[in-house]
């Protein structure tokens, strides 16, 4: 009886001993590791390469110092900076240039982090980082960024150049008649998804350079509001007067009325375009005849030059002019260049000329009117009135420097200018025998400043070359389409002067201008 007993407790005796054993061993191992791994954490503060198992949007920099990374990571972006962003939509293609949306890879501070990863001052911090890294490996993520207002404004310009294109209604007042277009139902640019897609596009190194699919839904135009039209067409006639004390100039208003009910029968036909007919009742007296009393000062004047050779976009100049001519603006009130000319239709006397669409120059309706709104945006500049909205061309214009420009499209683009003066101004404008011109008449203040300009060039964008196979060439030669040209930043600077001495000099605007692709064709 008793010999059993002392076998299960000399079993319950070895049991314990081989734990200890174990314990032991496994103590003798940690102790060795914690040891072996401090050594080489303290001896890793030392180092100068980045730790085993660390990669950099799955570029592996392990081994390497903080300047090769560098230099390994940045070669690897290098396609994402250089080449532009091909863009698709069925048979139309276009493209993003990266440094025009001010592309950027923040990789320095990716390889700091990498290089930093297991040197820091605190030993069990290190040992795990150091471990982690070995053996679950660490990616670290490069932080990219872009002017997403650009690239919208770009996704906005790229829409009127759209195959099939939504196409809202709108109307314009052409003298006795109301032109209403119905507009026409096509794809409008999902923008936010077209914006993600690109920047998921310039995160992902390893994406390729195929273009990128635009996403497009397809909308039906809004509804045609006559009587929203109706009241904003109407006016009640007003006769031209001025007053002397205060001094205010009213110019004559012409009566315009038409009538709703009789408009609502002519929409009800299936029409692309109505013509509505207007009541016009004309005042009695016009600013014509009290012109030179109300507006005695010629407060600023700009030329620009044009080819009269070119009678399309000559009548067009002509044509904006005649629109301008005579309009007075009074002191408060802001003026719209697009409501002041309206749509640029045939219908109304457009003729096609040259204009930039998709990086290409080709004929379009209303072609050269730019021309007249930079001009009067010059003029305007040295009449000290404060501009509310302009946007600079696509690219850079032969009629005025660059920085000094200013692009219109009717429906998205606008230019408008405040008369922040104390009186009303009246704009004169001509376009003949090649001089556009365009003088602001007014009242001068005291003081009356001089302005100069000056455009300083920040950058140089280089433009890129794009081949099309052309079977109607003989294989193996090439025509040049199209001209390259670079883009431009650019800073435009305003000096204020009273009495030929300057008062300030204060930054006018900041503009980007793409560069203009080369285009050849070449036999296949």
């Amino acid at each position: 009886m008793g010999r059993p007993k002392r076998m299960k407790v000399q079993n319950k005796v070895r049991i314990h001993n081989k734990w200890i054993v174990i314990g032991v061993a496994i103590g003798i191992v940690l102790i060795l590791a914690l040891i072996f791994s401090t050594v080489f954490a303290l001896v890793n503060i030392g180092n100068d390469k980045i730790l085993s198992g660390i990669t950099i949007e799955g570029i592996d920099v392990a081994g390497l110092t903080r300047d090769a990374a560098m230099e390994k990571v940045q070669e690897a972006y290098k396609p994402k900076l250089e080449n532009d962003i091909n863009l698709k939509y069925q048979d139309f293609e276009t493209s993003l240039n990266p440094t025009v949306i001010e592309l950027n890879y923040d990789v320095e501070k990716a390889v700091d982090e990498a290089y930093e990863i297991g040197k820091g001052y605190n030993i069990f911090i290190n040992n795990y980082s150091i471990l982690f890294s070995l053996f679950m490996k660490k990616n670290i993520d490069v932080d990219m960024s872009l002017n997403e207002d650009t690239v919208k404004q770009s996704i906005g310009e790229m829409e009127v150049s759209l195959p099939g294109r939504l196409v809202e209604s709108n109307y314009s007042v052409e003298g006795d008649k109301l032109i209403i277009n119905k507009g026409s139902a096509g794809g409008k640019i999902d923008e936010d998804s077209l914006l993600n897609k690109i920047k998921e596009n310039l995160r992902n190194v390893n994406s390729s350079d195929g273009a990128i699919e635009i996403p497009v839904t397809q909308e039906n135009p809004q509804p045609i509001d006559i009587q929203k039209i109706h009241d904003e067409v109407y006016k009640q006639a007003q006769d031209a007067y001025y007053t002397e004390d205060p001094y205010e100039v009213y110019p004559e208003v012409d009566g315009v009325d038409f009538d709703v009910e009789a408009a609502k029968k002519v929409l009800e036909e299936d029409k692309d375009e109505y013509t509505i007919d207007l009541t016009i009742t004309k005042p009695e007296v016009t600013l014509d005849q009290i012109g030179d009393a109300a507006f005695p000062d010629q407060l600023s004047i700009f030329t620009t030059r044009y080819d009269v050779s070119d009678v399309d976009r000559s009548t067009n100049l002509e044509l904006a002019c005649s629109k301008l001519d005579g309009k007075v603006v009074h002191a408060g009130d802001t003026f719209s260049y697009n409501d002041t000319l309206g749509a640029r239709t045939v219908a109304t006397g457009y003729k096609n000329a040259k204009i930039y669409e998709n990086g290409q120059v080709v004929d379009g309706i209303g072609g050269g009117i730019c021309q007249i709104s930079s001009t009067l945006y010059n003029a305007v500049l040295r009449a000290n009135l404060q501009i509310v909205e302009r946007r600079n061309h696509q690219f850079v214009t032969s009629y005025v420097p660059a920085g000094l420009d200013a692009t219109v499209v009717y429906g998205s683009t606008d230019f408008k200018f405040k008369n922040t003066r104390k009186y009303p101004i009246r704009i004169k404008a001509s376009a003949q025998n090649g001089i556009a011109t365009i003088a602001i008449y007014g009242i001068k203040e005291d003081p009356e400043y001089e302005f100069s300009f000056n455009t300083v060039q920040v950058e140089t964008i280089p433009y890129t070359t794009k081949y099309i196979d052309d079977s109607s060439l003989a294989k193996g030669t090439e025509k040049v389409q199209q001209l390259g040209a670079n883009g431009l930043k650019t800073q435009t600077y305003m000096t204020k002067m009273l009495n030929g001495k300057v008062v300030e000099t204060t930054l006018l605007s900041e503009d980007t201008y793409n560069p203009m692709t080369r285009i050849i064709r070449r036999g296949v």
